[in-house]
Protein backbone atom coordinates (compact mmCIF):
# COMPACT_ATOMS: atom_id res chain seq x y z
CA UNK A 1 0.00 0.00 0.00
CA UNK A 2 1.39 3.79 -0.36
CA UNK A 3 1.17 5.14 3.56
CA UNK A 4 2.31 7.91 3.73
CA UNK A 5 3.13 9.31 7.71
CA UNK A 6 4.12 12.73 8.80
CA UNK A 7 5.54 12.88 12.88
CA UNK A 8 6.46 15.62 15.31
CA UNK A 9 9.36 14.76 17.02
CA UNK A 10 12.17 16.31 19.53
CA UNK A 11 15.46 16.83 17.47
CA UNK A 12 17.28 14.19 19.93
CA UNK A 13 15.95 11.03 17.76
CA UNK A 14 17.96 12.48 14.75
CA UNK A 15 20.98 11.66 16.33
CA UNK A 16 21.07 9.68 19.78
CA UNK A 17 22.74 5.98 19.51
CA UNK A 18 21.26 2.89 20.76
CA UNK A 19 18.30 1.55 20.11
CA UNK A 20 16.96 5.33 18.10
CA UNK A 21 19.82 4.57 16.33
CA UNK A 22 19.21 0.63 15.19
CA UNK A 23 15.57 2.38 14.44
CA UNK A 24 16.54 4.77 12.27
CA UNK A 25 19.29 2.54 10.25
CA UNK A 26 15.99 -0.15 9.75
CA UNK A 27 13.15 2.64 8.42
CA UNK A 28 16.34 4.46 6.43
CA UNK A 29 18.80 1.08 4.67
CA UNK A 30 16.07 -2.04 5.51
CA UNK A 31 12.63 0.09 4.80
CA UNK A 32 13.83 3.31 2.75
CA UNK A 33 10.70 4.85 4.34
CA UNK A 34 12.13 8.10 5.40
CA UNK A 35 11.90 10.64 2.82
CA UNK A 36 12.19 13.85 4.13
CA UNK A 37 13.91 15.91 7.82
CA UNK A 38 12.30 19.38 8.62
CA UNK A 39 13.93 21.24 11.75
CA UNK A 40 11.40 23.25 13.54
CA UNK A 41 12.23 26.25 15.09
CA UNK A 42 12.54 26.03 19.43
CA UNK A 43 9.95 26.95 21.07
CA UNK A 44 6.89 27.01 18.79
CA UNK A 45 4.54 24.18 20.77
CA UNK A 46 2.72 25.62 23.81
CA UNK A 47 4.53 23.67 27.04
CA UNK A 48 7.62 23.50 25.10
CA UNK A 49 10.49 25.52 24.48
CA UNK A 50 12.78 22.67 22.85
CA UNK A 51 13.64 22.69 19.28
CA UNK A 52 11.72 19.90 17.00
CA UNK A 53 11.50 18.44 13.40
CA UNK A 54 9.11 16.66 11.19
CA UNK A 55 10.00 13.05 9.90
CA UNK A 56 8.14 12.33 6.58
CA UNK A 57 7.65 8.87 6.00
CA UNK A 58 6.34 7.36 2.93
CA UNK A 59 5.94 3.31 1.89
CA UNK A 60 6.39 4.02 -1.63
CA UNK A 61 8.73 6.86 -2.50
CA UNK A 62 9.77 8.23 -5.74
CA UNK A 63 13.16 9.60 -4.62
CA UNK A 64 14.62 6.11 -2.88
CA UNK A 65 17.81 7.33 -3.15
CA UNK A 66 18.24 10.30 -1.06
CA UNK A 67 16.57 12.43 1.41
CA UNK A 68 15.73 15.92 1.83
CA UNK A 69 17.02 17.98 4.81
CA UNK A 70 15.23 21.69 5.27
CA UNK A 71 16.33 23.58 8.07
CA UNK A 72 13.31 25.90 8.63
CA UNK A 73 14.33 26.77 12.44
CA UNK A 74 15.88 29.93 11.76
CA UNK A 75 12.27 31.06 9.68
CA UNK A 76 9.59 32.19 12.43
CA UNK A 77 8.10 35.33 14.04
CA UNK A 78 8.75 36.05 17.45
CA UNK A 79 5.18 36.75 19.33
CA UNK A 80 5.57 37.69 22.62
CA UNK A 81 7.31 34.62 24.40
CA UNK A 82 6.40 32.13 21.38
CA UNK A 83 7.65 31.86 18.11
CA UNK A 84 5.03 31.34 15.32
CA UNK A 85 5.44 29.78 11.69
CA UNK A 86 3.97 32.36 9.23
CA UNK A 87 1.97 31.34 6.40
CA UNK A 88 4.92 32.37 4.38
CA UNK A 89 7.17 30.55 6.01
CA UNK A 90 4.82 27.35 5.98
CA UNK A 91 4.75 27.45 2.36
CA UNK A 92 8.99 27.81 1.92
CA UNK A 93 8.77 24.45 4.11
CA UNK A 94 6.37 23.14 1.32
CA UNK A 95 7.43 24.08 -1.95
CA UNK A 96 10.77 23.07 -0.74
CA UNK A 97 9.41 19.82 -0.12
CA UNK A 98 7.53 19.25 -3.00
CA UNK A 99 10.25 20.32 -5.47
CA UNK A 100 13.18 18.67 -3.60
CA UNK A 101 15.39 21.98 -4.26
CA UNK A 102 18.77 22.49 -3.20
CA UNK A 103 18.90 26.21 -1.08
CA UNK A 104 22.33 27.08 0.48
CA UNK A 105 21.90 27.04 4.29
CA UNK A 106 18.13 26.03 3.87
CA UNK A 107 17.64 22.41 2.00
CA UNK A 108 20.08 19.84 0.84
CA UNK A 109 18.89 16.82 -0.60
CA UNK A 110 21.18 13.75 0.38
CA UNK A 111 22.09 10.88 -1.21
CA UNK A 112 21.70 7.21 0.89
CA UNK A 113 25.79 7.05 0.78
CA UNK A 114 26.24 10.41 2.88
CA UNK A 115 23.76 9.14 5.37
CA UNK A 116 25.14 5.99 5.72
CA UNK A 117 28.77 7.69 5.59
CA UNK A 118 27.13 9.47 8.68
CA UNK A 119 26.34 6.46 10.41
CA UNK A 120 22.29 7.15 9.89
CA UNK A 121 23.07 10.12 11.98
CA UNK A 122 20.41 12.56 10.35
CA UNK A 123 21.12 15.84 12.30
CA UNK A 124 20.26 18.45 10.02
CA UNK A 125 23.53 20.48 10.30
CA UNK A 126 25.38 17.67 8.85
CA UNK A 127 23.94 17.97 5.66
CA UNK A 128 22.51 21.49 6.05
CA UNK A 129 25.49 24.41 6.31
CA UNK A 130 23.95 27.40 8.25
CA UNK A 131 27.61 28.78 9.23
CA UNK A 132 27.78 32.21 8.58
CA UNK A 133 31.42 33.74 8.43
CA UNK A 134 31.88 36.45 10.98
CA UNK A 135 33.69 39.61 10.08
CA UNK A 136 37.33 39.76 10.75
CA UNK A 137 38.52 41.31 14.41
CA UNK A 138 40.67 44.51 13.71
CA UNK A 139 43.47 43.82 16.14
CA UNK A 140 45.17 47.21 15.28
CA UNK A 141 41.75 48.99 16.40
CA UNK A 142 41.27 46.73 19.15
CA UNK A 143 44.67 47.28 20.62
CA UNK A 144 44.38 51.18 20.33
CA UNK A 145 41.55 51.33 21.99
CA UNK A 146 42.91 49.31 24.62
CA UNK A 147 45.57 51.64 25.50
CA UNK A 148 43.14 55.00 24.85
CA UNK A 149 40.96 52.36 27.77
CA UNK A 150 44.16 52.33 30.09
CA UNK A 151 45.23 55.75 29.52
CA UNK A 152 41.55 57.13 30.16
CA UNK A 153 41.11 55.11 33.80
CA UNK A 154 45.34 56.18 35.08
CA UNK A 155 43.72 60.08 34.25
CA UNK A 156 40.82 58.89 36.80
CA UNK A 157 43.18 57.12 39.48
CA UNK A 158 44.94 60.51 39.68
CA UNK A 159 41.84 62.22 40.15
CA UNK A 160 40.40 59.89 42.76
CA UNK A 161 43.89 60.34 44.37
CA UNK A 162 43.16 63.77 44.36
CA UNK A 163 39.90 63.52 45.79
CA UNK A 164 41.25 61.67 48.55
CA UNK A 165 43.91 63.60 49.32
CA UNK A 166 41.62 66.43 49.72
CA UNK A 167 39.69 64.60 52.23
CA UNK A 168 42.42 63.16 54.04
CA UNK A 169 41.95 59.49 53.39
CA UNK A 170 45.05 57.20 52.58
CA UNK A 171 45.16 55.98 48.90
CA UNK A 172 47.18 52.85 48.57
CA UNK A 173 50.62 52.88 47.12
Amino acid sequence: MNGAMSIVLPHGVLFRGAAEGHIRRYLIEDRNYLDAVIGLPSNIFYGTSIPTCILVFKKHRENHSNILFIDASQHFEKVKTQNVLKPEHIYKVIDTYKNRKFEDKYAYVATMDEIKENDYNLNIPRYVDTFEEEEPVDLKAVADELRKVDSEMLEIDEKIKGFCEELGIDTPK
